[in-house]
């Protein structure tokens, strides 16, 4: 058997998850991002959503490269058993900040590595963030910034959005797009090594 490391491709263009990558030493050897449909199952709940999309995103470039390892993601942002957009436009994202306002919600990340022979790991991270509450001011501010555009719930905890989050319980890595004590013990469970 050889000990050589698989390649490792990465099942999403999200810089940020690029980034948290970089963060502890794992480079991915290309980047290919899947297209699935991501529209909620009739009653599906945020957690299973986030875990499908991570496991159908991981599946789906794996079948072009099955001796590789393909690590996919997606991040779901929830208020009770509600599942909220990514913000493709202002109108959403100032519907999700309003509904985030001055309370606690539930940010949920998938995780899935497929690797050669149909393997499959994956692990499924629950964080809740409480939110300040939100003046029209805060909201308007943050809508001019831009920074929601295709986030999930509509912001960015890694950017100006920071200063309205009072705390988080859980995984920061996880709300800003990967757990990264997760995803590493993937690797390592399926035989990466950084190069």
């Amino acid at each position: 058997m050889s000990s050589a490391t698989p390649r490792l491709i990465l099942a999403s263009q999200s810089p940020r998850r690029r980034d948290l990558l970089a963060m502890i030493g794992v480079v991915p050897d290309s980047i290919e991002p899947a297209n699935i449909d991501e529209t909620p199952m009739q009653g599906e709940l945020p957690g299973p959503h986030a875990a499908r999309l991570a496991r159908g995103k991981a599946m789906a470039v794996s079948v072009t490269a099955p001796e590789a390892l393909v690590l996919g993601s997606d991040t779901v942002v929830a208020v009770g058993r509600r599942i909220l957009p990514k913000a493709e436009d202002e109108a959403t994202a100032r519907e999700c900040l309003e509904l985030i306002s001055g309370r606690s919600h539930r940010v949920y990340t998938g995780v899935c590595l497929a690797g050669p022979e149909g393997r499959l790991a994956e692990r499924l991270v629950e964080t809740r963030v409480k939110v300040r509450n939100l003046s029209a001011q805060d909201i308007d501010a943050y809508i001019a910034s831009g920074e929601w555009d295709g986030k999930a719930g509509g912001y960015g905890i890694q950017g100006a959005f920071a200063a309205h989050v009072v705390s988080i319980i859980g995984s920061h890595p996880s709300v800003v797009g990967l757990p990264l004590y997760e995803t590493l013990n993937l690797l390592r469970g399926a035989g990466w090594k950084a190069a």
